[in-house]
């Protein structure tokens, strides 16, 4: 008699198709980043408050200097705190 070795998963195997990053800034035409507007730049912070590379956010050097700049001209005003413990 022949034993057929079969393999079953409980679930399917997925195979990790990564989303494609964009710049978010590019796609909505924004051209100007507001330093006076912190909940949107919170959004390139992590919990302590610095800033998050391209590599993660998807941003263009371009918006990410942009980013950086407005994050930093914030900072000065006290619109965002320069170091916390959890922020979000």
């Amino acid at each position: 008699m022949e034993q057929q070795s079969e393999v079953r998963y409980l679930a399917p195997q997925s195979v990790d198709i990564k989303k494609k990053k964009y710049c978010r800034f590019k796609k909505s035409g924004i051209k100007y980043i507001d330093f006076k507007d912190p909940e949107f730049l919170k959004r390139f912070l992590n919990e302590q408050g610095k800033l998050l590379p391209r590599r993660i956010t998807g941003t263009s050097l371009k918006y990410q200097r942009r980013v950086s700049q407005a994050v930093k001209r914030a900072r000065h005003l006290a619109l965002l705190p320069y170091v916390t413990d959890m922020m979000k």
